[in-house]
């Protein structure tokens, strides 16, 4: 029987999607020469069952006799060589790392649809049925369907604060039910988190409610991989998840554009986390040191959390990956306007300067600050259409036009980190297809979002930096043997 959490994070399949065409190259598309060789052994069939009767139709036969040969023969010896290899598998390393912990607070995240235990071993011999909560289904329909009675689910809701939390479920919940053969129910159960499942027994009208706790295990897991097709095909070659790949191309979004600068023969090696209950693995954890090599350019990146609780991403020198700037503030699919001192607009058909880059993007998808500041305009202006102006100290401005709505309650002089969704791409103003105009400005002159050199966060120091080094000690080794390996299966 399974479980999900009702505060388990939801990603829509048009959002992940929309980040696979932002970090994934085109690869070899080899199902289309399958198409097109057995198109031409259709064509040699046919060749054959009429014959060749005069010169005109032999010149026919003979060309599909060579369009086959090529078809057949050629392309598929062609489509062998160019099929990316799975290069690397994930690596399972004896290597003296530092102890995970035993257990781990509660996190926001989804937990696995392969967990299928009850409490105290419990199975449908006893009565219990597992509920998957629909689409706009409510706690009352779910009871409803199940044939149990409106009164014992306001008993319940007035007896049990945890239950009360189920009238906010969410669909792919599940919701455990004990009702024997007499149609009365007995007890129910749910994960209240990954950590704590809910029992609540129900003796006539006795409600008893106990919380079980589940402990939580870190395991430390390692994979490498050569890029040959696309870095999402080299991730799941290196055994990790799409979830994964994605956080480990975060990791060094600052420096790479995973858009437009990955080449074949681009490799990476990372250490992270997997998250384990009871021996079942629940979701990915946390990348904890990771090395991308780009373009023959070398990028480390070592997990640190300092002594006020925040964690980030460092160099070996304890410099921080983290720009005070993201070079691009949307998933973008291609960008479709550079920055320009004279360019033809589209609509009004003369040449103007272009103090922007265009990227397109499908309309709704997510704009982010590309740096802590706070709101100076937000509405219409213009050709720009919807237009957020943000202010980053004294010297630096950036802005966000043709869009389609702004971030709900964002009003000028509001205050913005870094990441934060400010609103979303749509193509008002002067636009002719939905896309983000963004413009970067420094001391009021507009400079290349593309090539602007981003002033870096401040290096850890004194104690910090200390703790740092030690930290990154431990895993070091570990990025060092796992990158050998994977330069070993090259070779």
């Amino acid at each position: 029987m399974i479980y999900q959490s009702d505060w388990r994070h939801r990603r829509s399949s048009t959002s992940r999607q929309a980040v696979r065409r932002h970090y994934q190259q085109r690869p070899v598309h080899v199902k289309s020469l399958s198409r097109f060789r057995n198109a031409c052994l259709d064509a040699i069939t046919r060749v054959l069952q009429f014959g060749v009767r005069n010169r005109r139709t032999t010149m026919l036969g003979g060309s599909t006799l060579a369009v086959v040969l090529v078809g057949v023969v050629v392309l598929p010896v062609f489509a062998g060589v160019m099929r990316p290899d799975p290069i690397a598998k994930q690596l399972n390393i004896p290597l003296q790392l530092p102890p995970a912990s035993e257990t781990l607070s509660a996190i926001p995240s989804p937990v696995s649809a392969l967990e299928s235990d009850l409490y105290l071993g419990s199975n449908s011999e006893d009565g219990w049925q597992v509920v998957t909560v629909r689409r706009n289904e409510t706690l009352g329909n779910i009871f409803s369907r199940l044939g149990l009675s409106a009164t014992t689910m306001h008993r319940l809701l007035e007896a049990s604060d945890s239950v009360r939390a189920l009238t906010q479920i969410h669909p792919g919940d599940q919701i455990a039910f004990r009702i024997p053969k007499d149609g009365l129910l007995t007890a129910l159960q749910f994960d209240r988190s990954e950590s704590e499942r809910v029992l609540v027994e129900i003796d006539g009208h006795d409600v008893k409610e106990r919380t079980i706790e589940r402990a939580l295990e870190r395991r430390t897991q390692y994979g490498s991989a050569v890029i040959s097709s696309s870095l999402f095909a080299a991730g799941e070659a290196a055994g990790m998840s799409d979830t994964q790949v994605m956080r480990l191309a975060e990791v060094f979004n600052y420096d790479v554009d995973f858009a437009q600068d990955l080449r074949e023969g681009d490799r990476f090696a990372v250490v992270y986390e997997s998250i384990y209950r009871d021996g079942v693995r629940l979701r990915d954890g946390d990348v904890l040191a990771a090395v991308f090599v780009n373009q023959g350019k070398r990028y480390e990146a070592f997990r640190y959390t300092d002594s006020s609780g925040r964690s980030d991403f460092y160099r070996a020198d304890g410099r921080s990956l983290r720009k005070a700037f993201i070079r691009t503030p949307v998933e973008f699919t291609r960008i479709s306007s550079r920055f320009s001192s004279a360019r033809k607009h589209p609509i009004l058909g003369r040449m103007r300067a272009h103090r922007g880059v265009d990227y397109a993007a499908p309309t709704g998808t997510p704009v982010r600050a590309a740096g802590n500041g706070s709101v100076r305009f937000v509405g219409n202006q213009s050709g720009y259409g919807r237009t957020i102006e943000l202010q980053h100290g004294n010297q630096v401005t950036t802005l966000y036009g043709h869009l389609s709505r702004f971030a709900k309650g964002l009003n000028k002089g509001d205050k913005v980190q870094q990441g934060e969704v400010i609103g979303y791409v749509g193509m008002s103003g002067l636009a002719t297809g939905p896309h983000l105009h963004y413009e970067f400005r420094v001391g009021g002159v507009h400079r290349d979002p593309l090539s602007v050199d981003l002033p870096v966060s401040e290096p850890l120091t004194g104690a910090e930096l200390a703790g740092f080094q030690k930290a990154r000690e431990q895993f070091a080794t570990a990025l060092a043997v796992v990158e050998d390996q994977s330069l070993a299966v090259v070779r």
